[in-house]
């Protein structure tokens, strides 16, 4: 760190000191007012409470009945207190009778039993001296003078009723701050209540609970993180090249993937004390507090060294300091303290900071930088073999029954996290004992995948026949333009059951081989016809449109947009980017990049591109009109249907004899699935040698004629494939049939 940095920091460190001085004082004489106004507020209620105030003239009709013993004369105000004699009966406006006895006054209370009160009457002086004193000499009542008090300074009534409280005050809050300092081993002015102190969770040795048996469907992050594990327990194998351990891992991802469940993962493998700790957990009101708990935590990572330190979603406090939106002074602070603490780190200490986020573009590039966050671990969604490496963790505790086939249900699952299919799993275990079984089934888990992208039936709704009829040829529609198109996905279920989720009904397609991030243009088409053929259906045979097309419509508008803005797939645009993607593992927006008229000559674009696929549509639902009928007349009958059901009535066979209740509409020969244990890289059938491997000798009589029967030997090459071979094992590159 520079000079610079180092004079920054001091700088900083002063202003912050300050301030917490400056808060210091302020609530201190907030304190010493709010004691003083109450202390004289109880003071005058107390004194109204016991005095009351009668009328001059109540007095002097009290002097004419002989009704006053005594009088005494105020030295401060231009009042006199009067004392009645026994016997005298005041009456509040209550209604309360107050009798003067020779103790004091007893009233009648509510509960009926007499209790004694302490009353003083007095009245205002509207006469002068002479002719007060008169009255009372005239009625034969003694006078009196309150005993002279010498007034009091206003310094000294100043110094006693705010300076000192303050002071007071003051010196408390002192001797708070310093023991909570010694105790908590948090300095500066942050460490009142405890709240500089960092409140991470602390997972001591295995105590997390936690292995890589229990992450899958993670492989790339796990290899990437064994090093660090490896460094933990060996770190001289290290040191001894010259190597360094890097200080951070960044892992980076959609929500649900495993982020923080990967984090516990590496503490219970290296078998080191594990620090959890959120990003919100730095944010207070309070200004330094946050840096005060960045400082405390690797403070107390550093005792217990080697140890891992996570700090989850740390875009909270790590978002680039811009200023654009005003900033925030305890965020940047809280940020700062942080990268002086991972610069200030000693490598052969073993502190590894690991962090987790899925917002990493707003990051600082400061915090991102070499030196830092060293490395950055991308956990993605899981493909097939993950999905089933994934589901075969969360089945370990659950007792299957032997049709479960967890591979169907990866296929069906894609796109899914991990925490997806935590709660896919449990909510079949919950539906199996909900149907009276002991064991979870296949239909189980397909029908909780289908509950949480649907909901449950809504069992009371009642729909009309012209509504029934309408919602089935809308997604028989759906169905049929899956069916009779290339590039789609099979068809596996259709139901006009209406579920919580909005839906009347909803056609399922599921993939049964896994597919990649990689879409070609007839594929995205094709996805775009298929969300068409329900709105086609409506307005080619019931000469109508309802609502239930809009999601749809979005759907298709949304990949059609994609194409135009940031595929490359518009004759119009050609290979130009017209958007960016603002969030990429969130929500998946975007943002525009073009001027506004282009932007307009896209949308006219992207209607082009769905009138098209909506005229295919069309044209499929009226060259299939007779099918579509059978369809419909059946699936009213059963309500919800397989796709291979759907096949059956096309090609004139009985549905009933269809008996798997997830059957799709793809026929089963010729089905390649792609995981890994079946299909292996051509790359792994290379052997690689060192031998040198010498040509063959040609013979002296045809050297003479080599050349010119070069090319014959090379065309015979190429016919090498249509001889017989001499082994069973496929050629690279060739695809084994499923033994199926």
């Amino acid at each position: 760190m520079s000079q610079n940095d180092n004079n920054k920091n001091k700088s900083g460190k002063n202003n912050s000191n300050l301030r917490g001085i400056v808060s210091l004082v302020c609530w201190a004489l907030l304190l010493t007012i709010i004691i003083s106004w109450a202390s004289n507020t109880m003071t005058s209620a107390g004194h109204q409470g016991s005095s009351v105030e009668l009328g001059y003239s109540d007095f002097v009709t009290m002097l004419d009945e002989g009704q006053v013993e005594s009088v005494t004369f105020s030295n401060t105000e231009t009042i006199f207190y009067i004392v009645p004699k026994e016997g005298y009966v005041y009456t509040n406006e209550e209604g309360v009778a107050y009798t003067r006895t020779k103790d004091g006054y007893t009233y009648t209370g509510k509960d009926g039993q007499s209790h004694t009160a302490d009353l003083t009457l007095f009245t205002v002086q509207l006469e002068s001296d002479d002719a007060v004193i008169a009255r009372l000499e005239d009625a034969g009542v003694e006078s009196y003078d309150e005993p002279y008090q010498p007034p009091v300074s206003p310094l000294l009534s100043i110094l006693v009723s705010y300076v000192l409280p303050f002071v007071l005050i003051m010196l408390t809050f002192s001797l708070v701050m310093r023991w909570m300092a010694k105790k908590g081993g948090m300095g500066g002015m942050g460490g009142i209540g405890g709240v500089g102190k960092a409140n991470a969770k602390v997972y001591m040795e295995k105590s997390t609970g936690v292995t890589f048996r229990d992450v899958a469907g993670q492989d790339e992050a796990k290899e990437s993180l064994t090093e660090i594990i490896d460094f933990l327990h060996n770190p001289q194998k290290y040191t001894e090249i010259g190597a360094k351990l890097p200080k951070g891992a960044l892992l980076v991802g959609p929500p649900g993937t495993g982020k923080t469940l990967l984090a516990k993962a590496v503490a219970g493998e290296a078998n080191v004390p594990f620090f959890s700790i959120s990003g919100s957990d730095f944010v207070e009101m309070f200004v330094g507090v946050g840096a005060s708990r960045v400082r405390d935590l690797f403070k107390e990572a550093s005792k217990v060294a080697p140890c891992i330190v996570f700090i989850d979603e740390i875009d909270t406090i790590g978002k680039s300091r811009d200023n654009r939106m005003g900033g925030n002074d305890e965020r940047e602070q809280t940020l700062n303290q942080l990268l002086a603490e991972m610069d200030g780190f000693d490598p052969t200490k073993g502190i590894i900071l690991l962090a987790a986020t899925n917002r990493p573009e707003v990051l600082d590039q400061a915090l991102l930088r070499p030196g830092r966050f060293d490395r950055r671990i991308t956990i993605d969604r899981p493909n097939l073999a993950g999905r089933i490496a994934t589901l075969q963790v969360h089945t370990r505790n659950i007792r299957l029954a032997e049709d479960v086939n967890l591979k169907k249900v990866a296929l069906a699952t894609a796109g899914c996290v991990g925490a997806d299919l935590a709660n896919l799993v449990n909510e079949a275990a919950l539906r199996a004992v909900r149907k009276g079984r002991k064991l979870v089934t296949q239909e189980d888990l397909l029908a909780a995948f289908e509950l949480v992208i649907a909901g449950t039936e809504k069992k009371g709704s009642v729909l009309t026949e012209f509504e029934k009829k309408l919602v089935a040829y809308h997604e028989v529609g759906h169905a049929m333009v899956a069916y009779k198109q290339k590039n789609t996905e099979p068809v596996q279920k259709i139901t006009i059951v209406p579920h919580t989720q909005g839906s009347l009904g909803y056609t399922l397609l599921m993939p049964e081989e896994d597919k990649t991030e990689l879409r070609t243009k007839d594929e995205l088409m094709a996805k775009i016809t298929v969300s068409m053929g329900g709105r086609a259906a409506e307005e080619v045979v019931m000469n109508t449109m309802t609502n239930g097309a809009s999601q749809d419509i979005q759907d298709a508008t949304n990949v059609a947009r994609n194409m135009v803005a940031m595929f490359g797939m518009s004759d119009e645009f050609g290979m130009m980017a017209l958007a960016s993607r603002r969030n990429q593992y969130l929500d998946g927006g975007y943002g525009m990049d073009c001027a506004q008229d282009t932007a307009a000559r896209m949308d006219q674009a992207v209607k082009e591109l769905l009138d098209k696929c909506y005229k295919a549509a069309v044209e499929v639902i009226k060259e299939n009109r007779d099918d579509m009928d059978k369809v419909v007349a059946y699936l009213l009958e059963k309500e919800t249907i397989t796709g291979a059901e759907m096949v059956a009535i096309i090609e004139g066979r009985d549905p009933s004899t269809v008996e798997d209740a997830y059957a799709s509409t793809r026929p089963q020969e010729g089905f390649r699935p792609s995981t890994p244990d079946v299909i292996e890289p051509a790359a792994k059938k290379v052997h690689m040698i060192s031998q040198k491997i010498e040509a063959p000798a040609q013979p002296e009589d045809a050297s003479a004629s080599a050349e010119p029967q070069a090319a014959p030997d090379a065309s015979s090459e190429d016919d090498a494939p249509n001889a017989p071979s001499s082994g069973s094992e496929a050629a690279p590159g060739e695809q084994p049939k499923d033994p199926q």
